[in-house]
């Protein structure tokens, strides 16, 4: 049953975008809905075949802590894409997150992360490292205010993380299974 958009409307802009858009049913009826536009999005799940390990990263996110959840959420290291392709955002905010430098990636899929409010489309990505690739053990910029912890974190205890429902970050979570899916392999038992 199509709609036909009618009319959008900028509320805010900002960080993100907030607008209102107008849409006409099949019938003939007209009915607004909200849009958070926050741009393209790109997540990397650096993995360790060797050791059996990946590197995650440890932040507050205040709609997180807003909305009653953990007061720091665990990712895989993620960023806006900006003047650049989402491969080459995923390997700069690795390098920048987690202090890993990464060669190939494997393109997991392009998501829309919230589409019944959100323009916001992540794509997603595997990434074998190995040990020397380790260039740095803190993250994040200290301007951007991230307050990022680095985590490596073994496969097994993961996989026990998501059994027992304690990976809340959607992408993060994706990323956990495809690796699971692509190399059960390398989560042991």
């Amino acid at each position: 049953m199509p709609v036909d958009l009618r009319k959008v409307e900028t509320v805010r802009q900002g960080y993100v975008t907030l607008m209102v858009a107008t849409l006409t049913a099949p019938d003939g009826t007209t009915f607004r809905r909200d849009i958070a536009h926050h741009g393209r999005a790109s997540c990397v799940l650096p993995y360790d075949p060797e050791r059996g390990c990946a590197l995650l990263v440890n932040l507050p996110r205040a709609p997180v802590i807003w909305a009653g959840g953990p007061p720091e959420l665990l990712e895989a290291p993620a960023g806006m894409v900006a003047d650049e392709d989402p491969e080459e955002t995923a390997i700069r905010e690795a390098l920048e997150e987690v202090g890993v430098k990464l060669a190939r990636l494997e393109h997991v899929g392009s998501p829309f992360a919230s589409p019944g409010v959100s323009t916001e489309r992540i794509d997603l990505y595997l990434a074998a490292y190995a040990a020397a690739d380790r260039v740095a053990r803190d993250g994040g910029i200290a301007h951007e205010h991230e307050f990022i912890a680095v985590e490596e974190v073994p496969l097994a205890q993961l996989w026990t993380w998501v059994e027992q429902r304690r990976i809340e970050d959607l992408k993060t979570l994706a990323l956990i299974l495809a690796l699971r899916v692509r190399r059960p392999d390398l989560f042991g038992g």
